[in-house]
């Protein structure tokens, strides 16, 4: 997992982008607990489709994120972090968690729509469910096993080192950039190239499918159940692209110049808006069951 701001810029420097990002994340924290309560009652009749539960997996992996970031606002509203390194490891981990884990339900999502819309014949929904669900399990077991691993044996581990050898009382939070070294920016290099062309390529297959529905049905295609979830599903893609394409496409330049540490900060923090995706659970004038299920059926 990739860090965030280094210790060596200064306070002043580190506390001017404090404002904004204390504004980003109030935002984000509150908009996603409505939507969590909103969308938590939508789906409690939705059927146990390979969408359905990659969605309820999205959505949890959403309200986990939101338990860390009222430890954000804290420091960007104080500008000092007393609770502790490793606290501090934990919670800076978990945007990036936060980040890949919804990256890969957003691929199953709609790798499970477009593969639905391009293959005719359907298989059993009991198997469905039961490869979901084991993907599902796979996802978390591997996320359960790696993350302690990583956050204890060297997320922030020379920052940790070096706060050590010069017996530095620790007073500010997300300040690992110092720990990026070649191998760690060559792996940033790959994921970030994997997640923008996934993503590109994803939507662009998303809008074909769009495209073919509405030459084969015309201005009826509105009325019809698969229209509207390949439409929702373009939401999921075009959301993909709005949160994680500008964050990733910046990584490459912020790699190669890490003094810009702190605007890396902010953009990561917009990838933090697709907590937000849950609006497009909500029908137009109201969030019944049915909308939803239209979706996820």
């Amino acid at each position: 997992m990739h860090p965030d701001l280094s210790p060596n810029t200064t306070a002043d420097k580190v506390e001017k982008y404090h404002p904004a990002l204390l504004g980003i994340y109030s935002v984000v924290f509150v908009s996603g607990l409505i939507c969590f309560s909103l969308v938590m009652h939508v789906l409690k009749s939705s059927t146990t489709t390979i969408t359905s539960i990659a969605v309820f997996n999205l959505i949890f992996t959403h309200f986990l994120f939101l338990l860390t970031i009222p430890f954000r606002i804290y420091y960007y509203s104080t500008n000092h972090w007393a609770l502790g390194f490793n606290t501090c490891k934990v919670v800076s981990s978990m945007i990036h968690v936060h980040m890949y884990m919804s990256f890969i339900f957003y691929v199953i999502i709609l790798i499970s729509r477009i593969w639905s819309f391009y293959r005719k014949t359907e298989i059993m929904p009991s198997i469905q469910r039961l490869h979901a669900l084991l993907v599902s399990a796979g996802v978390w077991v591997v996320v359960l096993v790696t993350f302690p691993c990583v956050v204890t044996f060297s997320y922030g581990k020379k920052v940790e080192d070096n706060n050590s050898n010069r017996n530095h009382t620790m007073n500010q939070c997300f300040a690992f950039a110092e720990d990026i070294e070649s191998a760690a920016k060559v792996l940033n290099y790959i994921v970030s190239t994997v997640i923008i062309v996934t993503t590109g390529v994803l939507t662009i297959l998303q809008a074909n499918i769009l495209l073919v529905l509405y030459k084969r049905d015309g201005e009826k295609c509105t009325l019809q159940q698969d229209f509207s979830a390949q439409l929702k599903s373009l939401c999921f893609a075009l959301i993909m692209v709005a949160s994680l394409i500008p964050y990733h496409i910046f990584r490459f330049y912020y790699l190669e110049n890490l003094e810009l540490e702190n605007i890396n900060e902010v953009f990561l923090s917009l990838t933090t808006f697709n907590c937000l995706d849950m609006l497009t659970f909500l029908g137009r004038r109201t969030y019944t069951a049915p909308v939803c299920g239209v979706y996820l059926s």
